[in-house]
C-alpha cells in the first residue's frame, strides 16, 4: 500500500511477485485487496483486473476470499473513469451476488452514481439519463459536491433547460456572488425574543411564525425556537430552542447561504458581523437573518422563453 500511494508500480509488482513465489505464504482477502488498491493507485488497471480475477477464481473454492464491496467500488471507479460502461455494469450486478459482508447505503448510492458516470464517459447519453432517472426515483436527492453530483450536472448541461430532469430555478433578483448582507433582514425586523420568557406569554407569535430567533440578556443570539419544538407552556424559550443557531458572516455569498438552506433544510440562518469573528461565530452579535421564506420569494422557475433560448444541443463534449 505504501508503494501504491507513492505510485511506484515497479516496487508494487516486485512485492506481489515475491508474495506469490512464497509457496508457504497464504495470501488472504486483505492482502489481495491491498494488491488491487495499490495497482489502481499506480494507474495499472490491467494489473488490478488480473489480480481481481484471481481473487474471484480462488473465492470459488474458499468463500473467505470473496471481495468486500469496497473492492468492487474501487474497480468501478477506475472503469468509470475509462468510460467502460459494460464493465461497470457487470461489476454493479456482481456486487450484489459475489461480494462479502453488508453493502451500506452509501456504497449502494456510489455504485449507482458510477454506473451513470461510466455511461456518460462512454458517450451513451440515453443510458446516463436512464440511470440518473433511477437515482432520482430511488435516492430522492443527490449532493452537488459529490462525484455523482458533478456527473448529474454534466447531464443537465447536455440536456438543456427545456429537458431538465431536476427542475432548475433561477435567482433573477440577486447575484449568487454578492454578500448576504445585501438581502438579509435586519435582526430587529424579525423581533427576537428573550430566552427567559415563558412560552405561554408568546404562544401566538409561534402560531404565526415557524421559527423565531432567541437572544440572551446581552442581545446575543443564542438559538432558534421552532414551532414544532414548543411543547411546554410554562417552560422558558431557551429550554426548547435549538442551539447554537446556524450562522454566517455578512460577507458570505448569497449562493453559499442558499446552499445551506437547501442542503441542511434550515428555516433561518443568522447573519453576524465579520469583524466579530475570531475563527468562530459563537458569541458574535447578530445583525440580520436569512429565512427559507425569503428564498422562496426570490427564486423563480426557468421561463418558457429562456428555456427555448438557452437550450443546449446534445453533444458528447465533456467538461
Amino acid at each position: 500500500m505504501g508503494f501504491g500511494h507513492a505510485k511506484d508500480l515497479h516496487s508494487v509488482q516486485k512485492i506481489v511477485l515475491e508474495m506469490k513465489s512464497c509457496h508457504d505464504l497464504f495470501i488472504d482477502r486483505t492482502a489481495f485487496t491491498a494488491m488491487v488498491d495499490a495497482m489502481l493507485n499506480c494507474g495499472s488497471i490491467k494489473g488490478a483486473l488480473c489480480i481481481f480475477g484471481e481473487i474471484l477464481k480462488q473465492a470459488g473454492a474458499n468463500v473467505d476470499l470473496r471481495p468486500k464491496p469496497h473492492l468492487y467500488l474501487s474497480m468501478m471507479r477506475a472503469f468509470a473513469d475509462w468510460g467502460d460502461y459494460n464493465m461497470v455494469k457487470n461489476l454493479h450486478e456482481r456486487l450484489w451476488l459475489d461480494s462479502a459482508g453488508t453493502i451500506s447505503l452509501a456504497a449502494q448510492q456510489e455504485a449507482d452514481h458510477l454506473l451513470m458516470e461510466s455511461a456518460l464517459n462512454n458517450g451513451q447519453i440515453d443510458a446516463a439519463v436512464e440511470n440518473l432517472t433511477k437515482i432520482i426515483n430511488r435516492w430522492k436527492c443527490i449532493s452537488w459536491t459529490s462525484r455523482g453530483g458533478m456527473v448529474a450536472l454534466r447531464i443537465e448541461v447536455l440536456l438543456g433547460f427545456n429537458k431538465s430532469m431536476l427542475s432548475p430555478y433561477l435567482l433573477p433578483q440577486v447575484l449568487p456572488g454578492n454578500p448576504i448582507e445585501r438581502i438579509m433582514l435586519p435582526l430587529e425586523t424579525v423581533r427576537p425574543l428573550p430566552g427567559s420568557l415563558e412560552l405561554k406569554k408568546v404562544v401566538m407569535r409561534l402560531y404565526r411564525e415557524p421559527v423565531v430567533p432567541i437572544i440572551d440578556d446581552w442581545g446575543i443570539c443564542i438559538g432558534l425556537l421552532h414551532r414544532e419544538d414548543c411543547c411546554e407552556m410554562n417552560a422558558p424559550l431557551s429550554a426548547m430552542m435549538r442551539s447554537p443557531p446556524p450562522c454566517v458572516t455578512t460577507t458570505t455569498s448569497i449562493g453559499h447561504v442558499v446552499d445551506l438552506v437547501l442542503k441542511k433544510k434550515y428555516k433561518m440562518v443568522i447573519v453576524v458581523k465579520h469583524s466579530n469573528l475570531n475563527g468562530t461565530t459563537h458569541g458574535s452579535r447578530a445583525v440580520g437573518v436569512f429565512t427559507a421564506e425569503q428564498l422562496h420569494n426570490v427564486v423563480a422557475p426557468v421561463p418558457e422563453g429562456l428555456k427555448q433560448k438557452h437550450t443546449v444541443r446534445r453533444s458528447l463534449t465533456m467538461f
